[in-house]
């Protein structure tokens, strides 16, 4: 294995690896605890917009130039109303706040340091944006969950000893087709964040 992570910038490189892009997310988000039945279609129109965004930031794992792993990020101002309504409904100030969008890796490339990767680089691109925090979103399953495996993989210490910590009584809610489901339904995401 040779694993290279780094930031896509130019605009042709980030679109053509939107098919490999499409191909990890629907792979990675259809298991725990997203269980996300995606399509093709849907994840190359969002990664294209996406990519089109500005200040958007798209870091790739490549093992051999296949892309294994992606993260995501772009200033919270741009987001959807559904991810910043919350965050004004408290007082904060949007246009400071940079938003980590998702953070996908095969299973097998876990464990390896590419997720501290990921936060560096998105990190940084914060800061030279100029936010003053950064934020992500985490999905909440109940425990009694149908689906959860047995030893589900918990990111919590991974995340606080990043510096992160959830914040109590602010969430999103998004919606999305489960696996098994024939239509979309809402879930709640939990916001996570940190001053720079």
């Amino acid at each position: 294995m040779t694993i290279r992570v780094r930031s896509l910038t130019d605009m042709q490189e980030r679109q053509a690896a939107i098919p490999a892009l499409s191909d990890l997310r629907i792979r990675v988000f259809r298991g725990w605890p997203y269980l996300y039945d995606g399509t093709a279609d849907y994840e190359a129109e969002y990664l294209a917009e996406f990519i089109d965004a500005p200040g958007a930031v798209l870091v790739v794992a490549t093992d051999d130039d296949v892309i294994v792993g992606a993260a995501t990020a772009s200033p919270m101002a741009g987001q959807k109303p559904e991810f910043q309504a919350p965050l004004r409904q408290r007082g904060l100030d949007v246009a400071r706040i940079f938003y980590f969008g998702e953070s996908v890796l095969l299973p097998q490339y876990q464990g390896q340091g590419i997720g501290h990767q990921f936060f560096d680089a998105r990190e940084a691109a914060a800061r030279a944006a100029g936010a003053a925090q950064t934020s992500f979103c985490a999905v909440v399953r109940p425990d009694d969950h149908p689906m959860r495996p047995d030893t589900p993989r918990d990111l919590t210490s991974f995340w606080r000893a990043r510096g992160y910590a959830p914040v109590e009584g602010l969430t999103a809610m998004l919606k999305w087709q489960d696996v098994g489901d024939a239509d979309e339904s809402p879930h709640q995401m939990q916001f996570w964040m940190r001053d720079l």
